[in-house]
């Protein structure tokens, strides 16, 4: 079977994420699963005692927490949201852990009606999670040999009847081991209840029975789609996005009803007979915690579609709630409006992960080193150019990492720099290089702030010798400026040239571009004063007649944004007029998620010509439309850009 076509959908506005977050207070949602209480025991050994009944030491708790888990998470997923009228259906045991998870739902205001108790050969889902210090002991479970009793599900059923009346969208749960679901029964029943009530949506979202309930939407994630079509895959295996459209099609074809795929940070597809899409997944700078994202995705997309919202636009929006809660650390978190609109206003989206990931599959220009991601419209007439300059034009500051990098180690190691053993050192290290690669191409003082949140998160320095930004940033300025410093004597002396500081065909492409007409920009994270005296001593600062542009020391003020804002408001939306050239993912996302077009330089910086692969890889998930590796090949890219045809002499 030959795969669909995928089509990528369209970032959401500012405008259309509030517009789908809007009406959440008026959705109506009822949630019918496995209702589950999560329990945190925390052990301090320090008061253990030797039992006189069986000689061992005890296990005293000296704190315990309770939280609502499995869809009752999903419920306190929906109260964040806002949403006001929600229906909790499921089976609770006759035990304290059911009456406190009752407890718990009814204190943060819901109606708990639709939980029913069965006293026999049903025991509440609950986890018991011991820890002693930051390690978790065996977990202990409570309700894996439940049982659903005939009268419970007659009851069950005629009383869920009443509910479904009541809502526009029933979310179906089952994620424990001893679910109701596990009745063949009760899945008839439900089945039967689904057909009877067309005008309702029901989303499916579970372990092993999405074949029961064909006529409802199923959210899955990748794994699950292959397992449902019986190919074998493990929880590590990596689902390529070509198998998962060929199996999300025949499960399609098998069930007649929509599909909503997950594939954790690469975002997710949705399929409803037609077409599939493809919603890019949000890249998150620093540490992220999958625990709990997968619940924010399917209330999230529940109560949007309550509202009336498409289901494509309302997975678009769950999969920027799960990038929140996946942020935040060492809970079960969940996501308000306003967090998903602060995230989806500003999101970093990692397009084309599967091409980024694999250089075999690029298309070249015919007899070119120019590889085209994604083709231009028909409508491109690009008369303004935006670039970044370290490492897209100038090398000079080539090696930056190599000083960034032992600044941040000694920055959080303090004075643990000399004597950490060899774990800590490399725990912190691979921290660092991880912060480097991912916040390559911001601006320093982000980079800074980020550093400041590093130093505290291993807490080796004392909070009162822990610098601000500024001061981290004048550290790592002091040390670079001595590198470039030194090149720029061996430049002044007259024994390097500009050829040996600019990227191979940049200087000649800029002075072609600047006398063909098109209006060219200077946009870097450098500090401005630097960035424009670099770019006079190598001799181009004068064809950048839009301005120079860095950094002024506010992460709020990134030059970047702001010279793209202005030169959008120039062109007064007219997309097919811009275009970004850089080697850094803020240049190629801040103009891609505008539509306009970007050409990523995949520089070698060190020979000056050539690929660099991770470089590449980079600038695709960023939203790259080209890579190119230098500028050696401008002619050739030249014609493909549509620029006016070259006079010869």
């Amino acid at each position: 079977m030959k795969p669909l076509s995928l089509q990528p959908f369209d970032i959401l506005s500012r405008s259309e994420i509030a517009a789908a977050l809007d009406n959440l207070s008026r959705a109506s949602v009822a949630v019918l699963g496995d209702f589950c209480l999560d329990v945190y025991w925390t052990i301090d050994r320090t008061a253990s005692e030797i039992s006189v009944e069986t000689g061992l030491p005890t296990e005293p708790v000296r704190s315990q927490h309770y939280s609502p888990g499995g869809a009752g998470n999903v419920v306190m997923n929906l109260l964040a949201l806002g949403v006001q009228q929600i229906f909790p259906v499921g089976v609770l045991g006759d035990d304290p852990f059911g009456h406190e998870l009752r407890r718990l739902l009814n204190n943060v205001g819901v109606e708990t009606g639709g939980l029913l108790q069965q006293s026999e050969g049903w025991a509440t889902h609950t986890y018991v999670k011991p820890h002693v210090e930051d390690s978790e002991l065996n977990r202990i479970d409570f309700g894996n040999y439940n049982k659903l009793s005939e009268a419970t599900e007659q009851s069950f059923l005629a009383g869920f009847e009443e509910i479904v009346n009541k809502v526009s969208v029933v979310l179906i749960n089952h994620q424990a081991i001893g679910s109701l679901h596990d009745s063949p029964s009760f899945r008839e029943g439900l089945a039967a209840l689904i057909r009877r009530h067309p005008e309702v949506c029901f989303i499916v979202d579970s372990r092993g029975y999405h074949g029961a309930f064909a006529g409802a939407v199923h959210k899955l994630n990748d794994r699950e789609v292959m397992r449902a079509c019986g190919v074998a895959v493990e929880a590590t295996d990596v689902v390529t996005l070509e198998d998962l459209v060929v199996h999300v099609e025949k499960l399609y074809a098998l069930w007649k009803s929509p599909l909503v795929v997950t594939r954790g940070e690469r975002g997710c597809l949705v399929f409803s007979g037609e077409v599939p899409w493809q919603i890019f997944g949000v890249q998150l700078p620093g540490r992220t915690d999958p625990v709990g994202a997968g619940d924010t995705f399917v209330a999230t997309l529940a109560a949007i579609t309550s509202t009336g919202t498409n289901l494509t636009a309302a997975a678009c929006v769950a999969n920027i709630a799960a990038a929140v809660t996946a942020q935040k650390l060492f809970q079960t978190g969940s996501a308000s409006p306003d967090e998903i609109l602060e995230l989806g206003s500003n999101a970093d989206y990692t397009y084309r992960p599967e091409l980024a990931e694999a250089p075999h599959r690029a298309q070249h220009l015919d007899q070119s080193e120019i590889e085209i991601v994604a083709e231009p419209g028909p409508a491109m007439n690009i008369r303004h150019a935006i670039f970044d300059h370290d490492g897209t034009i100038s090398t000079l500051r080539e090696g930056w990492e190599q000083i960034m990098e032992p600044m941040m180690l000694r920055a959080v190691l303090g004075t643990s720099y000399k004597t950490a053993d060899e774990t800590l050192f490399h725990r912190v290290k691979s921290r660092v290089r991880d912060f480097i690669e991912r916040t390559t191409g911001i601006q320093t003082i982000t980079q800074m702030h980020g550093l400041v949140d590093l130093v505290r998160e291993f807490a080796l320095v004392p909070e009162d010798r822990i610098l601000s930004p500024a001061g981290y940033k004048e550290i790592y300025n002091d040390e670079l400026k001595a590198l470039v410093n030194l090149r720029l004597a061996k430049l002044d002396r007259g024994e390097l040239a500009v050829s040996d500081f600019t990227l191979k065909g940049a200087v000649p492409f800029l002075r072609t571009l600047h006398q063909s007409g098109v209006r060219l920009y200077l946009a870097s994270g450098t500090d401005e004063k630097d960035v424009k005296h670099e770019a006079a001593l190598l001799g181009y600062a004068d064809v950048f007649a839009g301005g120079i542009y860095g950094s002024v020391g506010q992460v709020t003020k990134d030059a970047k944004k702001i010279v793209i804002e202005r030169i959008l408001h120039e062109v007064e939306g007219a997309f097919e007029q811009l275009a970004a050239f850089g080697d850094g993912p803020v240049e190629m996302r801040e103009t891609t998620r505008r539509g306009a077009y970007t050409i990523g330089v995949a520089s070698d910086e060190v020979r000056r010509f050539g690929m660099n692969l991770e470089k590449r890889a980079r600038l695709i998930r960023s939203g790259a439309h080209v890579i190119v590796p230098d500028f050696s090949q401008w002619k050739t890219l030249w014609k493909f850009l549509r620029f006016p045809e070259l006079k010869t002499s």
